[in-house]
């Protein structure tokens, strides 16, 4: 597997190459949106509460499969 600076290395030079301004543009916004997602998120007291209360769920077997999810989920739309 490469190496990570072989990687850029050759992501460089590639880059260097392209003449097309629009894709360069959305190039760009790939990457400056994808270092943007490395901050971190602040979650609200609502969220926090409700990762708890999953983690509670885990931790007490309330658990459904997603079989029987999806079968419940097609019979409460059937009732519509």
């Amino acid at each position: 597997m490469a190496t990570v600076d072989k990687i850029r290395s050759k992501l460089i030079d590639k880059i260097l190459s392209i003449q097309n301004k629009d894709f360069l543009v959305a190039l760009d916004n790939i990457i400056s949106s994808s270092s943007a997602e490395n901050n971190i998120v602040e979650l609200t007291d609502e969220q926090k509460e409700m990762l708890e209360m999953s983690e509670a769920d885990i931790k007490y077997g309330r658990l459904i499969s997603q079989e029987a999810m999806d079968k419940r989920n097609l019979e409460w739309l059937n009732e519509m």
